[in-house]
């Protein structure tokens, strides 16, 4: 299996929250954490398996559930439901994760790995969480991929203050 172009920098999203980093890390790596707001908006996500140790497997569904991205999915020959796999390669409890994650959904495109670091970095009452992770084939995808994240990042948002959990900073 191979990585994705890695001669172009990766990408970098950070946000800062004032919340309980136990919080936040419980939003990673439970699979009720990570249906809560996983999936960009008008999708859901449903955890089959969490192996949350090194070398252990992420299986999850994405699936579109707003008529709008159907719509879209189908018009560009993909699946309305897309299997997802990952493998944890860190996992530091309250401080770090790494995962490769399997990119097989492309029409037209060999499968290939893609990897994610998220670093949780607790100050006083606040916690600034740091996503990085690799582009994608092309430029337009990659794009795809960083406004998929953006748009989940303000999901967690949300979720945080909704459950009076903590806010966004």
């Amino acid at each position: 299996m191979t990585l994705a172009n890695n001669d172009l920098p990766m990408i970098t999203l950070e946000r800062r929250f004032r919340a309980e980093l136990a919080e936040l890390w419980a939003l990673w790596t439970t699979p009720e954490g990570v249906e809560s707001w996983w999936g960009p908006p008008g999708f859901t996500v449903t955890v089959q398996e969490m192996d949350l140790r090194p070398g252990g497997a992420l299986r999850y569904c994405m699936t579109a559930v707003e008529p709008e991205m159907v719509a879209f999915l189908q018009k560009s020959g993909m699946s309305v439901a897309t299997p997802c796999r990952a493998t944890y390669d860190v996992v530091e409890p309250l401080s770090r994760l790494a995962y490769r994650h399997l990119v097989d959904f492309v029409p037209g495109r060999a499968p290939y790995e893609t990897r994610m670091v998220v670093e949780f970095l607790a100050q006083g009452d606040q916690v600034t969480m740091r996503l990085t992770f690799d582009r994608m084939h092309d430029a337009e995808w990659s794009e795809r991929q960083r406004m998929g994240w953006e748009l989940e990042l303000g999901k967690l948002a949300r979720l945080l203050a909704d459950r009076g959990l903590g806010e966004a900073l």
